[in-house]
């Protein structure tokens, strides 16, 4: 088992602060990443992050799906949208995903993408696996064409709501490709103390976390810490089964970070100290999974 590695998940940033924020996460250039999403700060997140990073070399993952109204207005106007994908604010059909693509790479200044998410595919309301099996044929050109390096899934609920599952997931891949060696390589879900399904099932070497990691993927686990407030729900004697020298917040992300499979972890934050604590979490060995099974008995019994 290895501790997962710190990045930059900007959902949360406030527009302000988001600069700071990519800063912070690029000083540490062994683990820095963030995170981001062209709907993300009413669509300004991917043109801050650019300028915050002035053409540092740091990994960005950034997604198609959601639509502002400005991306709307735009794709509508190029014919990449129909008036039914604008009312309902999210589109994966292919010359859409092409089109954010390269929306994507002029807003935050690089010629390729290193890491492309399927923004919240459960929105989708019809033929769910058609358009995904079209956003990944998409990505596949996308990626054969040197425009970006892979591309996964990101999703809030739909492992939880079984509307995705990772073996589904990778034959849609096979199909878009063509080949069993394709670009799908990474989910993003949330993983933390509260938000436990997929954390739980991992520990058992079953679910979705233990599929993509017997794949070979990248799993990114967003909002560790529940939007903040799991730091005010745990107490101190649950941090103490993780680790009695860490404060409650760094046993919460510590206890994220070793869920088996769990490859990075999302922290959204512009404060150096709460960044210094976190990395100062990670540094710690995983917790073991005999410890994180307690752990999470404990929070379903209380």
């Amino acid at each position: 088992m290895n501790t997962a590695s710190l990045g930059l998940g900007t959902y949360r940033v406030q527009p302000a602060s988001l600069a700071d924020a990519v800063r912070l996460a690029a000083s540490d250039p062994a683990t820095a990443w963030v995170d981001t999403a062209p709907n993300y700060q009413a669509g300004r997140a991917q043109t801050l992050i650019a300028y915050a990073l002035d053409g540092q070399p740091v990994p960005v993952s950034t997604k198609v799906g959601f639509l502002t109204p400005e991306t709307t207005k735009a794709a509508l106007a190029d014919g990449v949208l129909s008036t039914d994908e604008a009312a309902a604010g999210h589109c994966l059909n292919a010359a859409y995903v092409h089109w954010q693509c390269a929306r994507n790479r002029v807003e935050l200044g690089r010629g390729h993408l290193d890491a492309v998410f399927v923004h919240n595919p459960e929105r989708v309301a019809t033929k769910p696996n058609e358009v995904l099996r079209e956003a990944f044929t998409a990505l596949e050109a996308e990626a054969a064409a040197g425009a970006l390096d892979s591309y996964g899934v990101a999703t809030w609920d739909g492992f939880d709501t079984g509307l995705l599952n990772v073996p589904h997931l990778d034959r849609l891949a096979t199909e878009a490709a063509g080949t069993a060696d394709h670009h799908l390589r990474a989910l993003q879900l949330p993983v933390s103390l509260v938000t436990a399904t997929a954390f739980r099932l991992a520990l058992h070497g079953r679910g979705p976390i233990a599929q993509a990691g017997q794949r070979g993927w990248e799993v990114y686990a967003s909002a560790p810490l529940f939007g903040g407030e799991l730091p005010n729900l745990a107490t101190r004697d649950l941090a103490d089964l993780v680790g009695s020298e860490l404060s409650v917040t760094q046993a919460c992300l510590l206890a994220a970070a070793s869920c088996p499979g769990v490859t990075r972890i999302l922290l959204s934050s512009s404060d150096p100290a709460h960044w210094a604590e976190a990395r100062a979490a990670l540094e710690q060995p995983p917790v073991c999974v005999a410890t994180l099974r307690k752990v999470l008995d404990v929070l379903a019994a209380g």
